[in-house]
Protein backbone atom coordinates (compact mmCIF):
# COMPACT_ATOMS: atom_id res chain seq x y z
CA UNK A 1 0.00 0.00 0.00
CA UNK A 2 1.09 3.54 -0.65
CA UNK A 3 1.99 5.21 2.67
CA UNK A 4 2.41 8.98 3.04
CA UNK A 5 3.62 10.83 6.12
CA UNK A 6 2.10 14.25 6.70
CA UNK A 7 2.86 16.84 9.38
CA UNK A 8 1.42 20.31 9.71
CA UNK A 9 1.11 23.10 12.23
CA UNK A 10 -2.40 23.09 13.62
CA UNK A 11 -3.82 26.52 14.35
CA UNK A 12 -6.55 24.88 16.42
CA UNK A 13 -4.10 23.00 18.65
CA UNK A 14 -1.28 25.54 18.50
CA UNK A 15 1.15 22.69 17.87
CA UNK A 16 2.30 20.32 15.13
CA UNK A 17 0.17 17.29 14.34
CA UNK A 18 1.32 14.14 12.52
CA UNK A 19 -0.60 11.70 10.35
CA UNK A 20 -0.10 8.67 8.11
CA UNK A 21 -2.17 8.31 4.94
CA UNK A 22 -2.73 4.98 3.16
CA UNK A 23 -3.77 4.76 -0.45
CA UNK A 24 -3.85 7.07 -3.43
CA UNK A 25 -7.60 7.63 -3.80
CA UNK A 26 -10.93 6.39 -2.56
CA UNK A 27 -13.52 7.02 0.12
CA UNK A 28 -11.86 8.87 3.02
CA UNK A 29 -11.79 6.93 6.30
CA UNK A 30 -10.40 8.62 9.41
CA UNK A 31 -9.00 5.94 11.73
CA UNK A 32 -8.46 7.13 15.30
CA UNK A 33 -5.90 5.47 17.59
CA UNK A 34 -6.80 3.89 20.93
CA UNK A 35 -6.07 5.42 24.35
CA UNK A 36 -3.11 7.82 24.09
CA UNK A 37 -2.16 6.12 20.83
CA UNK A 38 -0.01 7.69 18.16
CA UNK A 39 -0.66 8.10 14.47
CA UNK A 40 1.35 4.95 13.63
CA UNK A 41 -0.58 2.65 15.98
CA UNK A 42 -2.92 1.33 13.27
CA UNK A 43 0.09 0.30 11.24
CA UNK A 44 2.09 -1.18 14.13
CA UNK A 45 -0.77 -3.37 15.32
CA UNK A 46 -1.73 -4.59 11.85
CA UNK A 47 -5.13 -2.91 11.65
CA UNK A 48 -4.38 -0.92 8.52
CA UNK A 49 -2.99 -4.02 6.80
CA UNK A 50 -6.37 -5.75 7.10
CA UNK A 51 -7.75 -3.09 4.74
CA UNK A 52 -5.10 -3.55 2.02
CA UNK A 53 -7.55 -5.02 -0.51
CA UNK A 54 -9.72 -1.88 -0.44
CA UNK A 55 -6.78 0.51 -0.28
CA UNK A 56 -4.72 -0.98 -3.10
CA UNK A 57 -7.72 -0.92 -5.46
CA UNK A 58 -8.47 2.71 -4.70
CA UNK A 59 -11.81 2.03 -3.02
CA UNK A 60 -10.83 3.72 0.24
CA UNK A 61 -8.09 5.97 1.59
CA UNK A 62 -7.22 5.76 5.29
CA UNK A 63 -6.13 8.78 7.32
CA UNK A 64 -4.50 8.05 10.68
CA UNK A 65 -4.13 11.28 12.69
CA UNK A 66 -2.31 11.59 15.99
CA UNK A 67 -4.30 11.87 19.21
CA UNK A 68 -3.87 14.35 22.04
CA UNK A 69 -5.33 12.06 24.71
CA UNK A 70 -2.21 12.41 26.84
CA UNK A 71 -2.84 16.17 26.94
CA UNK A 72 -6.60 15.94 27.37
CA UNK A 73 -8.59 13.12 28.97
CA UNK A 74 -5.61 11.28 30.44
CA UNK A 75 -3.76 14.34 31.73
CA UNK A 76 -4.24 14.15 35.51
CA UNK A 77 -1.73 16.97 35.98
CA UNK A 78 -4.18 19.67 34.88
CA UNK A 79 -7.68 20.72 35.91
CA UNK A 80 -10.53 18.71 34.35
CA UNK A 81 -11.79 21.89 32.64
CA UNK A 82 -8.44 22.13 30.86
CA UNK A 83 -8.50 18.45 29.94
CA UNK A 84 -11.80 18.74 28.10
CA UNK A 85 -10.79 22.10 26.60
CA UNK A 86 -7.73 20.43 25.06
CA UNK A 87 -10.04 17.88 23.51
CA UNK A 88 -12.31 20.64 22.17
CA UNK A 89 -9.31 22.07 20.33
CA UNK A 90 -8.61 18.58 18.92
CA UNK A 91 -12.20 18.44 17.68
CA UNK A 92 -11.72 21.85 16.09
CA UNK A 93 -8.61 20.59 14.32
CA UNK A 94 -10.59 17.70 12.86
CA UNK A 95 -13.52 19.92 11.93
CA UNK A 96 -11.67 22.86 10.42
CA UNK A 97 -8.37 21.39 9.21
CA UNK A 98 -8.47 17.65 8.50
CA UNK A 99 -12.01 16.96 7.30
CA UNK A 100 -12.20 19.94 4.88
CA UNK A 101 -9.01 18.74 3.19
CA UNK A 102 -10.32 15.23 2.48
CA UNK A 103 -14.13 15.32 2.39
CA UNK A 104 -14.34 16.21 -1.31
CA UNK A 105 -12.81 12.83 -2.20
CA UNK A 106 -16.47 11.80 -2.28
CA UNK A 107 -19.33 13.24 -4.29
CA UNK A 108 -21.38 13.83 -1.16
CA UNK A 109 -18.60 15.60 0.68
CA UNK A 110 -18.68 13.26 3.66
CA UNK A 111 -16.13 11.04 5.41
CA UNK A 112 -16.19 7.77 7.33
CA UNK A 113 -14.76 7.57 10.85
CA UNK A 114 -13.55 4.51 12.71
CA UNK A 115 -11.59 3.57 15.79
CA UNK A 116 -10.92 0.81 18.28
CA UNK A 117 -11.25 1.09 22.07
CA UNK A 118 -10.89 4.80 22.95
CA UNK A 119 -10.61 5.44 19.22
CA UNK A 120 -14.21 4.23 19.11
CA UNK A 121 -15.13 7.08 21.43
CA UNK A 122 -13.39 9.57 19.14
CA UNK A 123 -15.22 8.19 16.10
CA UNK A 124 -18.62 8.27 17.79
CA UNK A 125 -18.14 11.68 19.37
CA UNK A 126 -17.09 13.33 16.11
CA UNK A 127 -19.78 11.58 14.09
CA UNK A 128 -22.64 12.43 16.44
CA UNK A 129 -21.44 16.03 16.95
CA UNK A 130 -21.00 16.65 13.21
CA UNK A 131 -23.35 14.20 11.48
CA UNK A 132 -23.62 16.39 8.39
CA UNK A 133 -19.98 15.48 7.65
CA UNK A 134 -20.02 11.75 8.44
CA UNK A 135 -21.59 9.00 6.33
CA UNK A 136 -20.29 5.95 8.24
CA UNK A 137 -19.26 5.47 11.87
CA UNK A 138 -17.50 2.24 12.83
CA UNK A 139 -16.76 1.87 16.53
CA UNK A 140 -14.86 -1.25 17.57
CA UNK A 141 -15.06 -1.96 21.33
CA UNK A 142 -15.66 1.70 22.06
CA UNK A 143 -16.74 3.32 25.33
CA UNK A 144 -18.74 6.52 25.16
CA UNK A 145 -19.07 8.11 28.61
CA UNK A 146 -16.09 10.35 29.38
CA UNK A 147 -17.33 11.53 32.79
CA UNK A 148 -14.93 8.98 34.31
CA UNK A 149 -12.05 11.24 33.28
CA UNK A 150 -13.51 14.38 34.85
CA UNK A 151 -13.12 13.67 38.59
CA UNK A 152 -16.66 14.89 39.17
CA UNK A 153 -16.27 18.10 37.15
CA UNK A 154 -18.97 18.93 34.60
CA UNK A 155 -19.55 21.82 32.21
CA UNK A 156 -20.94 22.46 28.74
CA UNK A 157 -17.75 21.22 27.10
CA UNK A 158 -18.10 17.90 28.92
CA UNK A 159 -21.76 17.65 27.94
CA UNK A 160 -21.15 18.35 24.25
CA UNK A 161 -18.30 15.81 24.07
CA UNK A 162 -20.11 13.03 25.90
CA UNK A 163 -22.28 11.18 23.38
CA UNK A 164 -24.45 9.45 25.98
CA UNK A 165 -25.41 12.91 27.29
CA UNK A 166 -25.87 15.04 24.17
CA UNK A 167 -27.16 12.41 21.74
CA UNK A 168 -30.64 12.02 23.32
CA UNK A 169 -31.33 15.72 22.70
CA UNK A 170 -29.87 15.90 19.21
CA UNK A 171 -32.28 15.96 16.28
CA UNK A 172 -29.98 16.62 13.34
CA UNK A 173 -31.58 14.88 10.32
CA UNK A 174 -28.21 13.47 9.22
CA UNK A 175 -28.15 11.19 12.27
CA UNK A 176 -30.91 9.12 10.67
CA UNK A 177 -28.95 8.89 7.41
CA UNK A 178 -25.66 7.71 8.91
CA UNK A 179 -24.45 4.12 8.66
CA UNK A 180 -23.57 3.22 12.27
CA UNK A 181 -21.85 0.07 13.53
CA UNK A 182 -21.17 -0.61 17.19
CA UNK A 183 -18.78 -3.55 17.25
CA UNK A 184 -18.21 -5.48 20.47
CA UNK A 185 -18.03 -9.06 21.75
CA UNK A 186 -19.28 -11.28 24.55
CA UNK A 187 -15.94 -10.97 26.38
CA UNK A 188 -15.42 -7.30 25.63
CA UNK A 189 -14.93 -5.04 28.66
CA UNK A 190 -16.94 -2.44 26.74
CA UNK A 191 -19.91 -4.70 25.98
CA UNK A 192 -22.24 -2.88 28.37
CA UNK A 193 -21.16 0.52 27.02
CA UNK A 194 -22.14 -0.57 23.51
CA UNK A 195 -25.45 -1.97 24.67
CA UNK A 196 -26.19 1.33 26.41
CA UNK A 197 -25.42 3.41 23.32
CA UNK A 198 -27.44 1.02 21.17
CA UNK A 199 -30.39 1.51 23.53
CA UNK A 200 -30.10 5.30 23.17
CA UNK A 201 -30.05 4.98 19.38
CA UNK A 202 -33.06 2.65 19.46
CA UNK A 203 -34.97 5.14 21.59
CA UNK A 204 -34.47 7.74 18.86
CA UNK A 205 -35.30 5.33 16.06
CA UNK A 206 -31.80 5.64 14.58
CA UNK A 207 -30.95 2.57 12.56
CA UNK A 208 -27.63 0.91 13.44
CA UNK A 209 -25.94 -2.48 13.77
CA UNK A 210 -24.96 -3.67 17.24
CA UNK A 211 -22.44 -6.33 16.22
CA UNK A 212 -21.77 -8.60 19.21
CA UNK A 213 -19.18 -11.22 18.34
CA UNK A 214 -18.63 -14.34 20.42
CA UNK A 215 -15.80 -15.31 22.71
CA UNK A 216 -13.22 -12.70 21.76
CA UNK A 217 -11.53 -10.26 24.09
CA UNK A 218 -11.05 -6.49 23.91
CA UNK A 219 -7.88 -6.64 21.80
CA UNK A 220 -6.38 -6.27 18.35
CA UNK A 221 -7.35 -9.71 16.95
CA UNK A 222 -11.01 -8.77 17.38
CA UNK A 223 -10.57 -5.38 15.71
CA UNK A 224 -8.51 -6.87 12.87
CA UNK A 225 -11.48 -9.11 12.17
CA UNK A 226 -14.01 -6.29 12.36
CA UNK A 227 -12.31 -3.50 10.40
CA UNK A 228 -12.27 -5.01 6.89
CA UNK A 229 -15.80 -6.32 7.38
CA UNK A 230 -17.09 -2.85 8.26
CA UNK A 231 -15.20 -1.24 5.38
CA UNK A 232 -17.10 -3.51 3.01
CA UNK A 233 -20.25 -1.60 3.99
CA UNK A 234 -19.00 1.62 2.37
Amino acid sequence: MKETYHKWYSQSLNREIEMLIYGHQGYPVILFPSSQGRYYEGKDFGLVQTAHWYVERGFIQIFCPDSVDALSWYNKGIHPADRVRNHVWYDQMLLHELVPSIRWNTAGGKVAVAGASFGGYHAANFAFKHPELVSHMFSMSGAFDIKMFMDGYYDDNVYFNNPVDFLPGSNHPALWQMNIVLGTSEWDICLDANKRLSHLLNQKGINHWLDIRGWKEHDWPLWQEMFPHYLSLI
